[in-house]
């Protein structure tokens, strides 16, 4: 039997191998979580809802198929937390709002059921800002949750809780979802790997606005591998959804030769204030890859004109449609920054949303003819170190005052916007100690050719192997 402690930082693609193998059974992996959220998430406060009866049927359930003789699916057996924004049938759902603290759905949204029929064992929730708003991971109903390598500091949002969950063994994988960042943003501030997909290469079911691309649900691991081992599962066309790209092989190998190939590399993504902290620690990886890696790499980066304004505009619209509601019954109980979004939403016009498209067309093209000569673009994640915990945003980036909760992350929304796959992958430290993560950008449906070069970053830093002194 492995020791409970080693199996919680096990890769996910290596349980699955001891447990398919009969090297240990589903119950002792989950068994070791468990005692793991137990013993640390006090600490951190990422997991919201727990249901250890549950997982131990799903885990039962795992370990009898293998006693017949075949694996549930690739991710037999894994012990997974949901994201509190994702639905899960017979699970408490409050998406951070004290509006819906009693929630339970009747149905798993498609990503969880498509974990769950693929093996993954659910024992609860992570903790997000209410209905995901920001990237600072706090709510009325269970507070804040603490950054996995120093809890006086945000972890990020609005996957928060997963990113801590997954950096401090709590859980093998965990889902999330990204539309100003929430996926790659807490995953560079706790030293894990987080994917926003391309546009559609997640379908999303059931979906209120279904061809909103803003909003992308996406995987979130300690390692590329896992989070392609994830795609295999999540990322799959469905008739349901109105949004599909053609399936990928995520199972491919991720190695890749990177001789000659071609990086755009932008500090600061169309002149974003970017603190000198994050500067100096992305620097080393310009000569990783163009000396270690061998790619060509020049500073360059795509026209970002009028993205900020598109973003903004067709998130308020989102608030407004899905949130309009609340705001008029219950105004005085939501979070400064939704009813800040609400409010922008209700004075728009359709003109508004008109020039919102022709802004985000104009931008997607000239992406894409980027795109077409550099086959990545590498920036920062972040555009600051984690702020305090008690902090909901940050006035100020690199000396320059910030004017509402989200103008801090655009170095992601950007991106958001034009639909191309980004992810965070673990790359360095401040001298602080804190993680920094460095955001690999993709041509429209390259989701796997970033996997690669986030791969060979990974394989050369071993950065993401570096734990978090609280959860050991």
């Amino acid at each position: 039997m492995e020791d409970r402690h080693d199996l919680v930082f096990r890769t996910a693609r290596e349980l699955v191998g001891l447990m398919v193998g009969r090297q240990v059974s589903a119950r002792e992996v989950l068994d070791a979580h468990l005692e793991q959220i137990e013993r640390v998430d006090p600490k951190v406060n990422a997991v919201v809802t727990l249901v250890p009866e549950h997982a131990r049927a799903m885990a039962r359930r795992a370990d009898e198929a293998i006693a017949r003789g075949r694996a549930l699916g690739p991710l037999h057996g894994l012990p997974a937390l949901h994201k509190d924004l994702a639905d899960t049938a017979g699970i408490r759902t409050t998406y951070g709002s004290p509006l819906t603290a009693g929630h339970v759905p009747r149905r798993n949204t498609l990503v969880v059921q498509r974990m769950i029929d693929a093996g993954a064992v659910s024992m609860g929730k992570t903790n997000v800002p209410e209905y995901g708003t920001g990237s600072q991971t706090y709510n009325p109903l269970f507070g804040a949750t603490g950054n996995a390598y120093d809890p006086t500091l945000t972890c990020g949002g609005s996957s928060g809780g997963a990113a801590v969950a997954l950096a401090t063994g709590m859980a093998a994988v965990c889902d999330g979802s990204d539309m100003a960042g929430s996926l790659r943003n807490p995953a560079a501030w706790n030293n894990v790997v987080g994917l926003r997909p391309t546009a559609g290469r997640v379908p999303v079911w059931p979906n209120p606005m279904p061809v909103f691309t803003l909003a992308q649900y996406g995987p979130m691991a300690r390692t590329v591998g896992d989070v392609a081992l994830q795609m295999r599962v999540v990322a799959r066309p469905d008739s349901r959804a109105l949004m599909n790209l053609p399936e990928a092989d995520f199972g491919a190998p991720l190695d890749r030769d990177f001789t000659g190939v071609r990086v755009a590399w932008s500090s600061t993504l169309g002149g974003l204030p970017v603190d000198e902290r994050i500067t100096a620690a992305m620097a080393p990886a310009r000569a990783l890859l163009q000396d270690v890696l061998g790619a060509a790499v020049e500073d360059a980066e795509p026209d970002m004109t009028g993205v900020d304004e598109a973003f903004g505009i067709m998130r308020a619209a989102y608030y407004w449609q899905n949130h309009g509601e609340d705001y008029r019954a219950h105004r005085a109980q939501l979070d400064e920054g939704v009813r800040w979004e609400v409010e922008r939403g209700r004075a728009l016009t359709v003109l508004d949303l008109g020039r919102a498209e022709r802004l985000r067309a104009e931008a997607h093209d000239r992406v894409h003819a980027f795109m077409a000569a550099h086959e990545f673009l590498i920036a920062p994640v972040v555009q600051l170190p984690p702020f305090p915990v008690q902090e909901h945003w940050p006035r100020e980036v690199a000396g320059v005052p910030q004017t509402y909760y989200r103008e801090w992350m655009r170095v992601c929304s950007r991106i958001s916007l034009t639909g191309n796959p980004a992810v965070s992958v673990p790359f360095a430290f401040t001298p602080e100690g804190l993680p920094v993560g460095l955001q690999i950008i993709g041509r429209f449906g390259a989701d796997f050719a970033v996997l690669q070069l986030a791969h060979a970053v990974e394989t050369v830093t071993g950065t993401g192997k570096r734990r978090p002194a609280l959860a050991l």
